[in-house]
């Protein structure tokens, strides 16, 4: 028994130094309903015809889930993309396997291409799903030097974790709410907002994200013995930009996905 013990918090221990899921399943499940609820009925149509009656929300977490399947080893670059403090995404050195920014190009150029075969449509409206709200999160817009956050220890409410993960999931999970709850709560925008973020594009969802970062680092020094505190003030202090970048991460897919499928 003890030996078991012993085991199981090895690998409690292992699975917490892996890098965090995007926004977690909830996070990407809350900007897949937010998605569906503002699609048009030719966009409906044309997701239907894909996926059949798998919802924004349900297949919005596949591009995670395929980490565990080291066949697509090559996709993991496709979540985020780098560029050192003060630099631009534009002069950043980029990954040559691809970033975010690139992948939500690449996939959008495919699922528009009626050429590409089912598979390929299929395989591009999942990482459409996941990326549109991958690029919102400020952290997958980060710093290679600390990972995105995941080499940045923080203890959240006393537990330890990164700070990363405080943003893929504690800042969503913190409020015990369902997706579907989430989304009836905060899941709205006015006439005017949905206007304006649909107009812009994907650098510009990740400057967004970018001009957050000072924000999210402000906690004092992680390289002190002790690792920061991060609690209540923190979650004051971030609640609001969170919802947004869930809120638009949402609205834009949804507004990218009614441009592509009202094609003929």
């Amino acid at each position: 028994m003890r030996n078991a013990r012993i085991a199981i918090a090895s690998i409690l221990l292992l699975c917490g130094s892996l890098p965090a899921a995007a926004w977690g399943p909830n996070g990407h499940r809350i900007v897949g309903q937010i998605a569906e609820n503002h699609l048009t009925d030719a966009a409906r149509k044309g997701i239907s015809d894909l996926v059949g009656r798998a919802s924004l929300a349900q297949i919005g977490t596949w591009a995670d889930e395929i980490k565990s399947d080291p066949a697509w080893d090559h996709a993991s670059p496709w979540h985020y993309v780098n560029a050192a403090p003060g630099q631009s995404i534009e002069s950043a050195k980029r990954s040559p396997g691809g970033d975010v920014v690139e992948a939500i190009q690449r996939f959008e150029r495919v699922l528009r291409n009626r050429g590409s075969s089912r598979k390929e449509r299929v395989e591009a409206l999942k990482f459409l799903a996941h990326f549109v709200a991958d690029v919102h999160q400020p952290l997958h817009v980060g710093y290679a030097s600390d990972r995105g956050g995941n080499d940045i220890r923080v203890r959240w409410f006393g537990e330890t974790t990164n700070l990363h993960r405080v943003w893929d999931e504690h800042l969503v999970e913190h409020q015990r709410l369902s997706f579907t709850e989430w989304v009836r709560f905060f899941g709205h925008a006015e006439p005017g907002e949905i206007e304006t973020w649909r107009r812009s594009d994907v650098y510009d969802w990740a400057r967004e994200s970018r001009s957050m970062l000072p924000a999210v680092y402000d906690f004092g020094d992680s390289r002190s013995e002790r690792s920061p505190y991060l609690g209540y003030d923190y979650i004051f202090k971030h609640a609001d930009g969170v919802r947004l970048r869930l809120l638009q991460a949402g609205i834009r897919l949804s507004g990218m996905l009614n441009d592509i499928f009202a094609s003929p």
